[in-house]
């Protein structure tokens, strides 16, 4: 899926990252979603690697990255912890500032990295989220029902990780497929990496962890930051008539947690990188050029 880039692991924060890397040109920090890969963005990345260095990650937790144990606050698995893994790697591989594209929790990640390390991150792109703590502290019914899984990974060990783990491949095809678009989003190959990590228990525990890192101790971060925004350009992008946008204000929302915002709907579902992955390489593309320009 990503031929002539160049697999590594390397140490991060606390935890060992897999991914991969090619091109040539500025950094670009590829961040997958839950429960996803880095293998999510094997549609584009090639594609921009003829003008950035392509650096596409798994968080902790997902894939072939380790699995860290967590503690009682989740604090393994906080936004803050996995962003910094993303610091220690790039660095390792050479690049001190870079540009970051992200899709759902790794969006997550990327907002809590430009917040932490302002000066890493040059340039940010979103996809299909608004901040965590807004969209927890906006939920209506519609969203509640749309993002059930929130609340239900949230829940105390081992309650959802038992049930997730009694059949892993049906419940991923379940909740990713659920969208009008259902599974034809995701290639042969990628659905098959997906599946093999998530069959992996440990995934499903990290992945737990994630939900109720975000439910808990990133909410606190958030809180903490007061009125700190980001300061880079920040591009918000996510699917026209999905939860997303049928629940949050996303542009306005953004604007309240940074300092310089654009951004649309556009066609699609959640899994935008997938599903319109022509478009997503031009927003992104055009985007990131601009720092260049």
């Amino acid at each position: 899926m990503f031929e002539g880039f160049k697999e590594f692991d390397l140490s991060g924060a606390g935890a060992t990252i897999h991914g991969v890397t090619g091109g040539s040109g500025p950094a670009l920090l590829l961040l997958h979603g839950n429960p996803q890969t880095h293998a999510m963005w094997h549609k584009i990345a090639p594609r921009l690697a003829r003008d950035f260095t392509v650096v596409a990650a798994d968080l902790r937790g997902y894939g072939r990255s380790s699995k860290p144990p967590s503690d009682a606050e989740h604090t393994p698995y906080s936004k803050r912890a996995m962003a910094a893994d993303m610091v220690k790697v790039m660095a390792q591989l050479g690049h001190d500032r870079f540009f970051v594209g992200a899709h759902d929790r790794g969006a997550r990640v990327a907002h809590r990295l430009a917040l932490d390390w302002p000066a890493r991150v040059q340039r940010l792109a979103l996809l299909d989220i608004a901040p965590t703590r807004e969209m927890y502290r906006l939920t209506d019914e519609a969203f509640a029902r749309a993002y059930w899984h929130w609340f239900f990974m949230i829940q105390k060990a081992p309650l959802p990780e038992q049930m997730m783990a009694a059949d892993p491949e049906a419940f991923w095809r379940w909740r990713c497929g659920a969208g009008p678009a259902g599974m034809t989003p995701f290639s042969a190959e990628a659905l098959e990496n997906y599946l093999a990590a998530f069959r992996d228990p440990a995934t499903i525990t990290a992945t737990c962890e994630d939900y109720r890192a975000s439910a808990g101790i990133d909410i606190r971060h958030d809180d903490e930051d007061g009125g700190r925004k980001v300061a880079c350009p920040l591009l918000a992008l996510w699917g026209a008539g999905g939860a997303v946008d049928r629940c949050f204000d996303v542009l306005a929302l953004w604007r309240a947690r940074a300092e310089d915002v654009r951004g649309r709907a556009v066609p699609g579902g959640h899994y935008l990188a997938e599903e319109n992955p022509d478009l997503i390489y031009q927003e992104f593309h055009g985007f990131f050029s601009e720092a260049e320009r």
